[in-house]
């Protein structure tokens, strides 16, 4: 088999499956459903596999599919880029997406929509493989563009639930603010590089890095700098970022796989992997990298802090999610690329956990959701609690979890780039810090309030932590419905924990390989005056005495502050959570009303568009158009022919005397201008 044709099989097995999964949805059984697309999930794990030892052997791959279009003297190519890089993102989203597969027969097993479900996470497996595998600038748009799409129709797959459609069209819209970047930047790409090829923008980058355009009459802006934060504007979006991250803490009104397949290894990484893959554009511009770091801290930092005040269990892991990326995103503004993509890895293995463990708890419970309605499940639930313990141990970034060596390394090469007098780095590097503690203590909160405490989804009494807001009497009520003590969930949602708890565990420790033994080669371009990541490798002796020397260190000792204090508050003394909640009570507003931001959102922009609606509907359609054009057409009509009618009598003189007059007019207009003519 030639290497382009298992290219071929990773992207399209998937696509094969989805098609038979969604077009024969009505005729074909739930377990067929199922098998096609699982067995087109395996297939194309086991062939991304193959892509990965074939690279690894350093046999790259650049070169078209086939020609979509030809404009003038642009040609439009569908083609692969096969190098680490990619071949990377192809494993991790294969195996990630095909457990999540699995996971979903157990999940999903009473939903009437179960074959369309299993159709739209095929199609979302695709277009995330195009994406990453894409060539071209054309190519990765669609991909772009598909995850967009496949996404709304997922979060908003219980279609009947009010807040599902309010959530996908939020995260539908937010992200085409991103994506109408994206593509300003594409535009500008192929306006003055000629092409949409990888190869041939990042050749020529160089020499257009003096070019400067004039986005305002006399104010010159280098054109790199507009095109990488137009692009970065795009990643804004997929990878939520802020102030573009508010649609993902809603996407958790989608089903619990889906939500681990979006926010672990494949739609919000796209925008990591993108700005990573552009390497060659960015580090020709300081002032982008900057930027890119300084959302990058804000989002990390200012997010985790929303997690601490959540009692939704995924909403939780959602604002994990969000201040992990925010770590990813200061490594690519920091240079350190391949630290990204490193973090990128590990933590969609920790992260898939932590929400397929958060779906198997939900399941036990019936679909409660609320951490105050858990509590003491580990004696029910032994597998799902100890995956979820090794899920939040890789989150905090404890050693020797996998979490632990690409977060404590994005710290170190933010240190480097702050001593490197890197703008905004700084900042980025004491957000970090922040994030650290405060990771600590949300995903030691997440595990002790789930499950270890008293058992509070069969009692009235929801403890201290139920102070304010909660609804006692409905979990005794739940109870009654549920008939009996929650259980261990099914094989097929256990035995994926554990497939991605090993590496949430180990895939760190391959940490000399990946960063510090030129793993990516030429997939990622750095600048010569970007020293971060050659002098961390000069401070980087091996895994070991990396683990050891991190129990020294300023990030270990504030993530067990974090997680010390959930135990304090939690486990130790319950009662001080509704004291501080009191004593605090304006910054725990705050975190509940997420800073404003949905607020402010929904009066401006959405607020802004209905009074602008609104308003072309009464001055335009009913003021202008119906009531001036139409309505107002009709009455001069009416007008006119009231006026008229004065002179319609019936009367034979009336209209002879009318004729009489029309004549001497005629005559009169005649003889003035034969008279002129003379």
């Amino acid at each position: 088999m030639s290497t382009p044709t298992l290219y071929l099989i990773v992207a399209l097995a998937p696509l094969l499956g989805a098609l038979i999964s969604g077009l024969l949805a009505m005729k074909i059984s739930r377990q067929a459903a199922h098998s096609v697309t699982i067995a087109g999930m395996l297939v194309s794990t086991v062939a991304a596999g193959f892509v990965f030892y074939d690279v690894a052997q350093g046999h790259m791959y650049n070169g078209p599919v086939y020609t979509w279009l030809v404009s003038g003297t642009t040609t439009y190519d569908i083609g692969f880029l096969i190098d680490r890089l990619s071949a990377t993102m192809m494993l991790v989203v294969t195996f990630v997406s095909l457990m999540v597969h699995v996971y979903t027969i157990g999940y999903m097993a009473d939903d009437p929509g179960y074959n369309r479900f299993f159709s739209y996470i095929s199609l979302f497996t695709f277009s995330m493989l195009m994406l990453v595998m894409s060539n071209n600038f054309l190519q990765l748009f669609f991909g772009w563009e598909a995850v967009g799409l496949v996404s709304y129709l997922l979060i908003g797959f219980w279609y009947t639930r009010p807040t599902a459609i309010y959530a996908n069209l939020k995260a539908f819209l937010v992200n085409r603010v991103g994506d109408f970047g994206f593509l300003l930047g594409i535009a500008l790409v192929l306006m003055y590089f000629g092409t949409l090829q990888y190869d041939a923008v990042f050749a020529n980058a160089g020499r257009l890095a003096g070019n400067t355009l004039e986005i305002f009459s006399g104010h010159p802006w280098s054109l790199l700098t507009v095109i990488c934060i137009l692009l970065f504007v795009g990643a804004m979006g997929k990878s939520a970022q802020f102030p573009l991250h508010v649609w993902l803490p809603d996407s958790m009104e989608g089903p619990t796989p889906i939500s681990a397949l979006i926010h672990a290894a494949t739609m919000v990484t796209a925008g990591i992997f993108m700005v990573a893959r552009m390497s060659p554009l960015f580090e020709l511009s300081q002032t982008a990298l900057s930027f890119v770091m300084v959302i990058g801290a804000i989002t990390t930092f200012f997010m985790a802090l929303i997690a601490t005040v959540q009692y939704d269990i995924k909403r939780v892991v959602a604002y994990s999610t969000l201040s992990q990326l925010g770590y990813m995103t200061m490594a690519l503004g920091a240079s350190a690329y391949s630290v990204a993509i490193f973090h990128l890895m590990t933590h969609a293995f920790f992260k898939a956990v932590l929400f397929l463990g958060a779906g198997s708890v939900i399941i036990a419970l019936h679909h409660e959701q609320d951490m105050r309605r858990m509590g003491g499940l580990r004696k029910y639930m032994p597998i799902t609690y100890l995956t979820m313990l090794i899920g939040a141990f890789a989150n905090a970034g404890f050693p020797p979890f996998s979490g632990f060596f690409s977060k404590d390394t994005i710290v170190e090469a933010l240190h480097e780039a702050y001593a490197a007098g890197t703008p905004g780095a700084l900042f980025a590097y004491l957000a970090a810090l922040g994030g650290v503690f405060v990771g600590g203590f949300y995903s030691f909160r997440l595990i002790f309030l789930t499950f270890h405490g008293s058992e509070r989804f069969t009692s009235h009494d929801h403890g201290a932590d139920l102070a304010h807001g909660a609804d006692q009497g409905s979990a005794a009520h739940a109870n009654a419905e549920h008939g009996g003590p929650p259980h261990e969930s099914p094989a097929v949602v256990t035995i994926p924990l554990i497939l991605l708890a090993i590496p949430s565990i180990a895939i760190g420790w391959v940490i000399g390989q990946f960063l510090f033994g030129n793993y990516f080669g030429e997939a990622i371009f750095v600048a010569p005056e970007h020293e971060t990541m050659s002098k961390l490798a000069e401070e980087f002796h091996g895994v070991i005495p990396m683990v050891v020397h991190s129990l020294t260190t300023v990030p270990f000792w504030l993530a067990t502050a974090g997680a010390a204090i959930a135990w304090l508050i939690y486990i130790a003394r319950p009662e001080l959570a509704g004291r501080l909640r009191e004593k605090w009570g304006v910054l725990v507003t705050v975190l509940e009303e997420k800073y404003g931001l949905d607020r402010l959102n929904d009066w401006l922009f959405a607020g802004g568009a209905r009074r602008l609606g609104n308003g072309l509907w009464k001055v335009g359609d009913v003021t202008l158009i119906d009531g001036l054009f139409v309505n107002g057409s009709a009455r001069l009509v009416g007008w006119t022919s009231t006026l008229i009618r004065q002179i319609q009598s019936g009367y034979i003189y009336h209209y002879a005397f009318i004729m009489i007059i029309g004549v001497f007019g005629l005559l009169s207009v005649m003889l003035f201008t034969w008279r002129h003519m003379q």
